[in-house]
């Protein structure tokens, strides 16, 4: 995959319309205030708050965050030169404090069952350790609906369209594992993007989701188009937070996660403005060139433009890549990319808190470049002095941490493959860790000290085989806590 490719895998933003936003253009611009979770006063803030200053947030993934983006859209770094981001009018000022707001409780069966219904499962649910689940009995043939019992409730649908009849199957290995997939039904045609709205909309009312941003305009394997959902959170729009259901072309859903818990208000936080926030997201954007390798921290990778390589050099099934290539000098001045911004809304981004998946108040960007359809970037909206450093962990500096770039699926969704950067003498191994609400994947490097390496970035894809098809879970960087986007 060259930087060529990853700059133009775009997805079309949906325009948030609630909350602090502005639309520029020509140079003026309109800011529609919000009220919701953006008084000045912390007067919705939790008690904690009343008798003085929130408490600092330790965020993860960089110490203030750092840069969001939404799967499929292009890595806000802008690949070996960086990005900069231009706003195209005068940006907002936004709220000047906004409340954090955290997974609280614990999901009930009435909560499970109401949203049974409405993707129509049928059973009563039963509690499995720390899962709330209703399957399929016997052969395993139809629905099956499982719900963490902690909030936010973390839960996964599937169909499964038939296996072994009898009790065969609940002793033979032809059983579908849990959370098989329905498979899709290839060569027919999907809905269209209002009856696979139409269709998801009890189970958003379901999820108390009615208001949430709703679009339909992707189609997976010809016939089942994905609606997705950003749910509005104490009137603010969020981002990393979606329900995404999959509908098939009898206009079922055939497959969906979420969270079933709305996350309540936590502590108040003072605010930047949209024009700090830019700045910030500018800052972490510029380009350094890839992970570095001993002498060549700078230089592009092969295969990258600009880079005067002749592409990614052959890896082999151990992730073990060729070191052929020799360790080219840096002197490469190219400018980095400018992106002009043409929208700009205050809302709440997910966020890892303290081991805890957050929603923290975030400014959401449109990035419109002239060659490539819109995406979103966000920068988190929590004043500077109220982020907390990161924790080192013991083994942090051992091996520099990479970031997955993208990941593709095969074989029903059982064969998860995941691409990144390394290093041409270091040999990797990749991981996966499941659970019903996502899977996680870490990439682990070994290197030789003591040998003599050439410094360059290769592309690098390994595979990994899931106990269960991925379905719609979402796959996230074990390393960052941020979701991979599927290539």
């Amino acid at each position: 995959m060259s930087g060529t490719e990853n700059v133009r895998r775009r997805r079309n933003v949906i325009a948030a319309s609630v909350a602090a936003g502005v639309l520029l253009a020509g140079g003026g611009g309109v800011y529609l205030a919000a009220t919701a979770s953006g008084d000045a006063r912390p007067d919705g803030a939790a008690a904690k708050d009343a008798g003085g200053p929130p408490p600092p947030l330790r965020l993860g993934s960089g110490g203030s965050g750092g840069p969001g983006i939404a799967p499929g859209e292009p890595d806000p770094s802008g690949g070996a030169h960086g990005t900069v981001y231009k706003a195209k009018g005068p940006l907002p000022q936004g709220p000047s404090s906004a409340a954090v707001h955290r997974p609280e409780g614990l999901v009930t069966s009435a909560e499970v069952t109401r949203l049974a219904e409405a993707l129509g499962v049928e059973g009563r649910p039963e509690l499995v350790g720390d899962v709330w689940t209703i399957r399929p009995e016997k052969d395993g043939s139809g629905p099956r609906l499982d719900v963490m019992k902690a909030a936010p409730g973390s839960w996964t649908y599937s169909w499964y369209d038939g296996g072994p009849v009898g009790d065969a199957c609940l002793k033979g290995p032809a059983c579908p594992p849990p959370g098989a997939a329905k498979p899709p039904a290839s060569g027919r045609t999907p809905v269209s993007e209002a009856a696979a709205k139409a269709a998801a909309a009890p189970v958003l009312k379901a999820l108390g989701q009615d208001d949430a941003k709703v679009s339909a305009d992707q189609v997976m394997d010809g016939s089942v188009r994905v609606v997705n959902a950003d749910p509005v959170v104490d009137g603010l729009p969020t981002y990393g937070w979606s329900t995404g259901l999959r509908i098939g072309p009898d206009g079922r859903p055939v497959s969906g996660s979420g969270t079933l818990k709305e996350p309540a208000k936590g502590a108040t936080y003072p605010v930047v403005g949209a024009v700090k926030a830019l700045a910030e997201l500018n800052e972490k954007a510029k380009g350094a060139g890839p992970v570095g390798i001993g002498g060549c921290a700078t230089d592009p990778p092969a295969g990258v433009e600009g880079s005067g390589g002749d592409g990614p050099a052959p890896v082999d099934g151990s992730g073990k890549a060729d070191p052929a290539a020799p360790c080219r000098p840096t002197g490469d001045t190219a400018p980095p990319t400018e992106v002009p911004v043409t929208g700009a809304v205050f809302g709440l981004a997910a966020q890892d808190v303290a081991g805890e998946r957050v929603l923290v108040p975030a400014w959401l960007f449109t990035a419109d470049p002239v060659d490539a359809a819109p995406y979103t970037v966000t920068e988190t909206a929590v004043a500077p002095e109220y982020l907390a450093p990161v924790k080192p962990s013991p083994d942090e500096g051992t091996a520099p941490a990479r970031r997955i770039e993208s990941y593709r699926t095969a074989e029903d969704g059982r064969k998860l493959s995941v691409t990144f950067w390394g290093g041409v003498c270091s040999t990797y191994t990749a991981k996966a860790v499941e659970s019903p609400a996502k899977v996680s994947v870490r990439i682990d490097e070994k290197s030789d000290p003591g040998r003599a390496c050439i410094a360059i970035a290769k592309e690098i894809t390994l595979t990994v085989e899931l106990q269960s098809p991925l379905g719609g879970r979402p796959v996230v960087d074990a390393a960052s806590g941020e979701s991979v986007p599927r290539r």
